[in-house]
């Protein structure tokens, strides 16, 4: 097994289940000791993990942060399988807020309900829909912040203010037991406040998004009524069942 395979293999445990001791590595990845410590090594250097006495730990507090054009190139399937489930949640004539996140931007690409009424703060999901003439889109006021493609500020807090919806659909950088959170401060005040403003809150996050946990809290975790996703994470969906969540998972053979 070659190193880069073996290190998937750590952070696909870790995903799971938050840590990991050096029998355990030299169990799933068939390695010595001696090499299960210098993939240790390297995942420390690579900032994936922090190491503890006799294994390791996944770093929580992330500070990745990524712009629109990267973000909207990662996990390209799972962002397009999960807007397809989302979107067929949403039912004609209901009042909608849609984020700025890229795998929101997927939600609209398989769209086929019908005149409905959506908020956004994203101009690629306003312009997107703007070929849509049955749909009336209200894009919220503030400033354009280009390196994410989304509308952010006081302005939009103070706009988002005046609706209130039938459902919500977000993205998240990260979600964890404490709830979900973001690298943007500004996004995260802004989610925050379209969550108050929504009697549904549907979040779409791929899997890799779980366990993670970023500077800026977005809501604690009974703010949350649906996460869509990719792939069963039993630790992550036990800890959201205790929420009362609703975690709808894409079926593999998609």
């Amino acid at each position: 097994m070659l190193q880069d395979e073996r290190l998937d293999a750590i952070i696909q445990y870790l995903n799971e289940y938050n840590r990991i001791d050096i029998e355990t590595i030299c169990k799933i990845n068939h390695v010595s000791k001696d090499t299960a410590r210098r993939d240790l090594i390297k995942l420390e250097d690579l900032k994936k993990i922090i190491r503890i006495r006799g294994g390791a730990k996944k770093r929580l507090l992330s500070n990745e942060v990524y712009n629109y054009d990267q973000r909207m190139n990662m996990e390209l399937k799972a962002k397009s399988n999960i807007g397809k489930m989302a979107a067929s949640l949403i039912n004609d004539e209901e009042h909608l807020i849609l984020d700025a996140s890229t795998t929101v931007q997927f939600v609209v690409k398989y769209l086929t309900s019908r005149n409905n009424t959506i908020v956004t703060n994203s101009i690629n999901i306003a312009s997107t829909l703007s070929q849509r003439e049955d749909l009336k889109i209200n894009i919220l006021s503030g400033t354009l912040n280009h390196r994410h493609q989304a509308i952010y500020g006081s302005k939009t807090i103070r706009d988002v203010q005046n609706y209130h919806v039938n459902k919500c659909l977000i993205g998240t950088c990260g979600i964890s037991s404490e709830g979900l959170s973001t690298s943007i401060e500004e996004e995260g005040l802004l989610l925050n406040e379209i969550i108050k403003r929504s009697d549904q809150v549907i979040v779409l996050a791929d899997s890799t998004k779980f366990n993670k946990s970023f500077f800026q809290k977005v809501c604690e975790l009974d703010a949350i009524d649906i996460v869509i996703t990719d792939k069963d994470v039993p630790k992550m969906r036990e800890i959201l069942n205790k929420h009362a969540i609703e975690v709808m998972v894409i079926p593999e053979n998609i």
